[in-house]
């Protein structure tokens, strides 16, 4: 049975300030158990939660059902909106509806078709994932949206098709060489899209800036130093993300198509064995790479602009990175 420390409100259950403890507290963010909440057991647990904020806890609830509301409304409420995440674009959705896509990504022998394809849908599903997941405390124009998305999917449909006839191209290669090499081309693609994808995707709080809060969680200004690191941070993740999950599939399965007579002689098995590979990958890459940096992060308010540090007599100001 898991321990649960005393419950506090709007504080997270396991120590952020250590790697450790982040990547169990994404693990409960990631969960995808949280995908068949009820729209009545939601309601449940955000009510929970108000009643214990406004002093009016019914007798007998235990800090194990609060942290378990808590770990409910983080995993479907937008912090800074309210508003319940698309299942799909929720990060507990994140593997269980990205897996098909990035099996799709890796299929061997890709035609330009399906190279356009699966990065087209890949980057559609991410899009809307890092939109669903950004820092809302400023509104965003959804005509903005519609330009990092396109500026998103451009990007990553053309560095892996640039990519695929580069490699065509290449006469030192030979066939064998070529279509292991050809595994490899989703990763530098995806890393390099993912990062165009978020900084696109989250333009406007560069320009716009993101709420700072102090230490009673007061909003004491907007800030566009902390959009810049909060961009940063998540876009460092967003490279870090698909290493394990592209380039550990193609490696796992040319050792296991040699070494495995039966995928040899049985070629039906290699999509669904491919499938279960992709799925670890993406399992541990996940929780691993959003773990490198709290989703509610702190800066010396001295790194701020001048006027939010005079704004306040707290030295470390919080805001909401995204996921």
């Amino acid at each position: 049975m898991p321990t649960y420390p005393t419950f506090e409100y709007g504080k997270p259950r396991f120590d952020q300030n250590t790697f450790f403890g982040r990547f169990r507290h994404f693990l409960d963010v990631i969960d995808p158990r949280t995908l068949f909440v009820t729209e009545e057991r939601l309601r449940e647990s955000v009510d929970l939660l108000e009643s214990f904020k406004h002093g009016r806890l019914p007798p007998g609830v235990t800090s194990a059902q609060l942290w378990q509301a808590h770990k409910i409304k983080q995993a479907i409420i937008h912090p800074d909106t309210g508003d319940k995440i698309p299942m799909p674009f929720r990060m507990s959705g994140f593997i269980p509806f990205g897996t098909p896509v990035v099996v799709g990504l890796l299929l061997p022998n890709q035609t330009l078709f399906s190279t356009v394809f699966w990065q087209w849908l890949n980057q559609s599903h991410n899009a809307c994932v890092n939109y669903s997941n950004r820092n809302a405390s400023k509104p965003t124009d959804m005509s903005k949206f519609f330009q990092g998305y396109m500026g998103a999917v451009t990007s990553a449909v053309s560095i892996a098709v640039a990519l695929r006839v580069a490699i065509q191209k290449a006469d030192r290669f030979s066939p064998t060489t070529r279509r292991m090499v050809q595994r490899f081309i989703p990763f530098p693609a995806v890393a390099s899209a993912n990062v165009c994808n978020v900084v696109l995707m989250r333009h406007s709080e560069l320009s716009e800036g993101i709420n700072v809060l102090d230490d009673k969680g007061n909003v004491v200004g907007t800030s566009k130093m902390a959009a810049k690191r909060a961009l940063f941070e998540t876009a460092l993740t967003r490279v870090v993300l698909p290493m394990p999950i592209l380039l550990l599939p193609p490696i796992v399965m040319a050792m296991l198509e040699s070494r495995l007579p039966v995928l040899r002689s049985r070629p039906g098995l290699l999509l669904p064995v491919h499938s279960l590979v992709c799925l670890a990958a993406f399992s541990l890459a996940l929780p691993l790479a959003i773990s490198l940096f709290p989703q509610m992060s702190q800066i010396h308010a001295s790194r701020l602009e001048p006027e939010i540090a005079m704004a306040t007599r707290c030295e470390i100001l919080t805001y909401n990175k995204g996921l």
